[in-house]
């Protein structure tokens, strides 16, 4: 009958009494226990076939064969208990390990640093690691601080994305090479996993053993750094009531000099956890890693981006990579330099990967072919007398040499892939939502033609069009270098089409009027709700909370921005707009840059138009001029000169006459005519119901309103009665036509 044992574990599981007996009597923990399993089976592993039991006695008996200096040298780091029996974790004698050697077998691994760190060093010199280029200033400023007698703890603070992590892989790298100074040369950096060597942490004690027998192991080497990113989350690692976080347990090594370190973190976590502890913030020597400029970035990306081309199976022409540096740091506005534009390339090869798949089709028959070929040869390599099947043999045959006189032509059609702009273009749109034909050089096209498409749908203003294209166009090329929005500030009575402007600018800039971000002036009338545009202030209800101007811009950073009727707004709501319209850029009560210079920003008012007759037609060019004058001396009464200084164009909207208003007559009616369409029936419209309308709505002070008042009243309300008693349908027509007496009337 075969005899069944346990494990230690699988015992304790059990609580079988000899082992809860033994973990009482000398106080062994569960990670205590783990270690003596693990010293037992690599003990009986080296044993072989020899005889295990005289092993044991000999290990039992006095400890006369055994050295105690040796025995200490071998107890498992960070333990607080020893087996009993005499039992000590020592594997083997000098003289046996000195046979080891001779053997070829290798010396045990080291338990804390293999399990909870990753060596660096070694994956550089296995090739693992990406080339890094650049970042030679903060490389040689950190390799400088490493070469310290004291205090030769270098932290790396920069913001998310701007290369610190590669930094110290950098630092590997040179030392796989050798191009360090002589003491940097035999050193290794290991990459610490701070969350496992959390995890499985149920007892009081066990963390603070973890982080014990880590810093004993790499005392003991001498020879080692670790490499610790977010390093701010060592001040509460492991932290609970009575216990010792890892950075105090930290600190006093790092004071003695007897461990390396090399911290990552960003700028708020360092002021926030590290600056707040003095005393560990004098051990780090801090290493400012700014983001890089956009020709250290392309520099970066010529450098990376075989590995993208040898990954996605694509190729990335010269002028697309410098598109994806200059587009990201354009339009990706909340990251930084350069994993944005690492990320939008990696993206787009993916992107362009998909949409062919020919790609796919041959790297399925280079895998087939493989695998066929692994079959044959293990097929030749097999036994003699085994029966063969020829009839397979055949088809296997068949099938490699039809892969193979196709693969060559699949591998030339997948080798002439590239990036093109289309890719990078969509990945943009994804993320921010910006259309594809906006990000193309087709986005000069457009604007060519936008006054004239301005001029079709607002009817009247022509020279507020010119004005708002012109400065569009000029924003657009960036031929100044400043970044900064187009801002302008519509003025005139109501009626005129100042905020259909806006919404037109909307839709023929962004073919939609979604990215319209609309702000109504009279719900920032008192001086607390002016917080609400870019958050409140630390302390205040509503602190977490983004605001409402921010958040939309930093969410869609490509958008129309209107301030309807700033007359109504508080004071203070201009001292915010002077910084956008300056820099094109502020922050947010968080903290956080918000980028308006890809925005639109329009202003409204109707200030010196209260006591003028707006729906008076007939104007000659002396009353518009006394107009213009009127408005600008009532804008220069609640607006700073400065503020107005920052506006590209002051725009004051001429009152509209009878023939502009027959051709805004004609678009509404227009609008009509899908309604129409979708029910069958024949829509259209007669010259003399244009004028018919307009001399109706004459009378009136609110110049457009007031005409499509006349129109609903005269045209939309009968048709839709027609349409309910059932004397209009499908199949009918409805034409819009005046009579003698200037009545508008439907046939």
């Amino acid at each position: 009958m075969k005899q069944e044992g346990y494990c230690l574990h699988c015992a304790r599981e059990l609580h079988i009494k000899p082992v809860d007996d033994l973990m009482k009597q000398f106080g062994m923990s569960e990670q205590d226990l783990d270690n003596m399993e693990n010293r037992m089976e690599s003990m009986m592993e080296e044993l072989g076939d020899s005889n295990p039991l005289s092993m044991l006695m000999n290990m039992s008996g006095s400890g006369e064969d055994a050295d105690a200096e040796n025995m200490d040298e071998d107890l498992v780091p960070g333990s607080n208990a020893t087996f009993p029996l005499g039992f000590t974790g020592t594997e083997k004698q000098d003289g046996d390990k000195k046979a080891d050697r001779k053997n070829g077998k290798k010396p045990p691994k080291r338990k804390f640093l293999d399990t909870y760190c990753e060596n660096l060093t070694r994956k550089a010199r296995e090739g693992k690691l990406d080339d890094i280029i650049g970042r030679d200033r903060e490389i040689y400023r950190t390799i400088q601080i490493l070469s310290r007698r004291q205090k030769n703890n270098p932290c790396l603070i920069g913001e998310a994305g701007v290369g610190k992590t590669a930094i110290a892989e950098g630092i590997a790298e040179r030392i796989a090479k050798g191009q360090v100074p002589i003491g940097l040369r035999d050193k290794e950096i290991f990459l610490l996993d701070l969350t496992s060597l959390v995890a499985g942490t149920q007892f009081r004690g066990q963390f603070e053993q973890r982080v014990k027998g880590l810093l004993s192991e790499v005392k003991a080497a001498g020879n080692v750094i670790l490499f610790i990113d977010e390093i701010h989350t060592i001040t509460s690692a492991g932290e609970s009531e009575g216990a010792m976080n890892a950075g105090n347990i930290l600190k006093p090594a790092l004071s003695r000099g007897e461990i390396q370190v090399i911290g990552a973190t960003t700028f708020t976590e360092y002021r926030k956890y590290i600056e707040k502890d003095q005393a560990l913030e004098r051990r780090f020597q801090p290493v400012r890693v700014e983001e890089p400029s956009v020709a250290d970035t392309l520099a970066v990306m010529n450098g990376i981006k075989r590995y993208y081309e040898q990954y996605h199976h694509v190729q990335v022409p010269a002028e697309v990579l410098s598109a994806v540096v200059t587009l990201s740091e354009r339009y990706i506005t909340d990251r930084f330099l350069p994993d944005k534009a690492i990320d939008l390339l990696d993206e787009a090869c993916a992107c362009c990967n998909l949409a062919h798949p020919v790609i796919s089709e041959y790297l399925g028959m280079q895998k087939e072919l493989d695998a066929l070929k692994q079959e044959e040869a293990e097929m030749e390599s097999a036994d003699v007398n085994e029966a063969i099947d020829y009839e397979r043999v055949a088809e296997r045959k068949t099938r490699i040499a039809k892969l193979e006189s196709e693969l060559p032509a699949k591998q030339a059609a997948a080798s002439e892939i590239q990036v093109t702009m289309d890719d990078v273009a969509k990945v943009i749109e994804l993320w921010t939502g910006i259309p594809a034909v906006k990000i193309r050089e087709t986005e000069f096209v457009k604007l060519a033609g936008l006054e004239n498409a301005l001029k079709q749908k607002v009817i009247g203003q022509d020279e507020a069009v010119h004005l708002v294209a012109q400065a569009i166009k000029r924003s657009r090329a960036d031929l100044s270098g400043r970044r900064r929005p187009a801002s302008f500030i519509f003025v005139g009575p109501t009626g005129v089409g100042k905020t259909e402007l806006v919404k037109q600018l909307a839709e023929q800039l962004f073919d939609g009027p979604d990215p319209l971000i609309r702000l109504d002036m009279s719900e920032y009338m008192e001086k607390y709700a002016v917080s609400r545009m870019i958050g409140s202030p630390p302390g205040y209800v509503g602190y977490e909370e983004a605001g409402q101007l921010t958040e939309k811009v930093r969410r869609r950073p490509y958008s129309v921005v209107l301030f309807d009727e700033i007359e109504k707004a508080h004071p203070d709501v201009m001292n915010i707009l002077l910084q956008i319209l300056d820099e094109g850029k502020i922050n947010d009560a968080q903290g956080r840059t918000v980028d308006f210079s890809n925005t639109v920003i329009c202003m409204t008012s109707n200030a010196g138009s209260s006591d003028q007759s707006a729906g008076s037609l007939g104007f000659n060019k002396s009353d518009a001029q006394r107009s213009e004058e009127k408005t600008r001396k009532a804008l220069a009464q609640f607006l700073r000169p400065e503020f107005l200084g920052r506006v590209d164009e002051v725009i004051a909207f001429k009152p509209l006459t009878e023939e502009t208003l027959q051709g805004i007559a004609a678009l509404m009616l227009d609008e009509y005519k899908p309604g129409m369409e979708a029910k069958g029936i024949a829509y259209s419209y007669t010259p003399a119901a244009l004028k018919a309308l307009v001399q109706k709505s004459q009378g009136g002070r609110f110049g457009a309103r007031d005409l499509r008042r006349t129109i609903r009243k005269a045209v939309e309300d009968p048709a839709a009665e027609r349409l309910i008693d059932g004397t209009l349908a499908s199949g009918g027509t409805l034409v819009v036509d005046a009579d003698e007496n200037g009545e508008v009337v439907l046939k």
